[in-house]
């Protein structure tokens, strides 16, 4: 840290009588200053626990108090914010290292790409002694067991892919930007696709239903849906093309990711760190946002209940989290709001990862019992105005949180976390622990090792295209696909472009049940509805956020 002292607010001194639990601290902690002992004793728990750091005083560091988060309360999520450069990655590290030791999986988002340095151990020197030195660390270089992932196998990691169904209309209308009315609209389509039996399992499945439904043979359909306008389907055809067109279709197909995966401890009983590499796909921030919404609404459909367990069963980190909450929609705030309160009784806990507290919404902010504030900046007025908001969101504390906040070094932090019964924790300004794994990403050649020699490699590696709507459309017409009718073509480009087939087409009609007689009386139809266990043999359940829940 600067030689810059931290001092406690006017108003508070010697006066102030220590809590009722300071006993619990230990004997040489007990000769800390008043208010020191005070914190301190805030943070002396009986029960397992993460190490954070020494608590900073008056400009100096006290070793002896040291400051802890209790292991039974990371499943009441979290924040950790700052500004660029002061050291939030190393403390997701330094906690994730922690939680892995104790038996507890952790999901790590890696916007930039410096994670992977978790699966080895780390480089000692002459800073990383000091550090330790000064917050009575007992230091040992060591790696996690950790898996990498990459969304759509963009990157080095197993790929991650998700079935359009599974990802469902809301979260898909976050990602391509669709108004209020063009996701309820969404919504229905994915009602007709579920009742017809027609899978949606990549983006060619969607936009072949959709551009059935905008079709002349195909928008009488929409008078059964309710709702759906032939401009508003054609409006939705020609963002899926678009987004299509961006390179998105990797992203979702099979084989389907199973979030489960994520909860896997290693043969030595140490948590699986699983590291999802954002950095290849840093310039599709609404698509890697929700995609993170999309692995959380999933564990929270498969997992069951567990109240207030020992230990979380996972600890997920959301990085570059106000991404999530740019332009969203009321009714998206509102799932996402339910999901994260929801979640903690499923054991997992969740961690925004961002700047400053006001780029995630009051009703989520409300529910993040233990907070992690790096060093704010002040350089312009709105600077200054979320300066002031962030200390608003504490507390009440003994320190000036303004000037606290701005003069924290990197790897110092003001901390806030849940105690054991559940209340507040003293603020306490902390000098963070050195992470014990390497600061810094593998060796190119060992992360592609790393990749190619997990036992999830082969399960996941080669995309499938199996059987599923497009094809099924696709032959249930005689082999004139949707692509006859693709593209951003509107209604009319539509019917102009199936015109010359009519004729011929009435002439079959004669003879030929219609598509969806075809596909619903169809033979394999009939043996799918037969198994319970199937998705086309049952409606899909849909959560709130309208992805599918999945029987593993």
């Amino acid at each position: 840290m600067s030689d810059r002292k931290i001092t406690p607010k006017a108003g508070t001194g010697a006066g102030t009588a220590p809590r009722a639990a300071a006993p619990e601290v230990s004997a040489r902690a007990a000769a800390l200053p008043r208010e020191a002992l005070e914190i301190a004793a805030g943070y002396a728990f009986t029960g397992p626990a993460l190490h954070l750091g020494a608590l900073l005083w008056e400009g100096g560091c006290l070793p002896d108090a040291q400051i802890r988060v209790p292991l039974p309360m990371l499943n009441r999520h979290g924040l950790v914010a700052g500004a660029t450069g002061t050291g939030k990655t190393k403390t997701l590290q330094l906690i994730a290292e922690q939680l892995s030791a104790q038996g507890v999986p952790v999901f790590l988002a890696d916007v930039k790409g410096d994670l992977s340095g978790v699966a080895a151990p780390g480089q000692p020197g002459d800073k990383v002694g000091a550090r330790a030195a000064e917050v009575q660390q007992r230091w040992a270089a060591k790696g996690c067991p950790a898996e990498f992932y990459a969304l759509g196998g963009i990157g080095r990691g197993i790929p991650v892919r998700a079935t359009i169904t599974s990802f469902g209309p809301v979260l898909l209308s976050k990602v391509l930007r669709l108004n209020p009315t063009q996701e309820q609209s969404l919504g229905l389509i994915f009602h007709y696709a579920d009742t017809k039996g027609l899978e949606l399992v990549d983006l060619k499945d969607l936009r072949a239903v959709v551009a059935f439904l905008t079709s002349d043979e195909g928008k009488g359909e929409l008078k059964g849906i309710g709702g759906l306008s032939t401009a508003t389907a054609g409006v939705i055809l020609r963002s899926l093309t678009a987004f299509e067109a961006q390179g998105m279709a990797d992203f979702f197909g099979e084989p389907e990711f199973d979030t489960g995966e994520l909860l896997r401890t290693a043969e030595d009983g140490r948590g699986v760190v699983s590291v999802l590499e954002l950095a290849a796909v840093q310039d599709r921030p609404q698509l890697f946002s929700t995609f993170l919404m999309w692995l959380l609404a999933d564990l929270f459909h498969d997992l069951p209940e567990v109240g207030d367990a020992d230990r979380p069963k996972l600890v997920f980190f959301f990085d570059e989290a106000h991404l999530l909450f740019d332009d969203a929609s009321e009714a998206f705030l509102d799932a996402i709001t339910q999901t994260v309160r929801l979640i903690r009784s499923k054991g997992v806990g969740v961690f925004f990862v961002t700047q400053t507290p006001k780029d995630v919404p009051a009703d989520v902010l409300g529910q993040l019992g233990n907070r992690i504030q790096h060093a704010l900046r002040a350089f312009t007025p709105d600077d200054q105005k979320a300066l002031k908001a962030t200390v608003k969101t504490f507390p009440n504390s003994a320190y000036d949180l303004e000037e606290l906040l701005t003069g924290l070094g990197t790897g110092e932090a003001v901390v806030t976390v849940l105690s054991e019964r559940g209340a507040p924790t003293p603020v306490a300004a902390t000098r963070l622990r050195a992470p014990e794994s390497l600061m810094g990403p593998l060796d190119p050649a060992e992360l592609q090792r790393a990749v190619t020699s997990s036992a999830l490699y082969g399960r996941y590696a080669q995309a499938v295209d199996r059987e599923s709507a497009y094809e099924r459309l696709q032959t249930s017409r005689g082999g004139k696909g949707p692509d006859e009718i693709r593209g951003g073509k509107g209604p009319d480009e539509i019917r102009e472009a199936v015109g010359g087939a009519n004729e011929h087409r009435a002439r079959q009609q004669k003879e030929q049940p219609s598509v969806i007689e075809q596909v619903v009386g169809s033979g394999m139809f009939k043996s799918l509805a037969r198994s319970i266990g199937t998705q086309i043999g049952r409606e899909i359940t849909r959560s709130v956020f309208g992805t599918a829940r999945r029987r593993r």
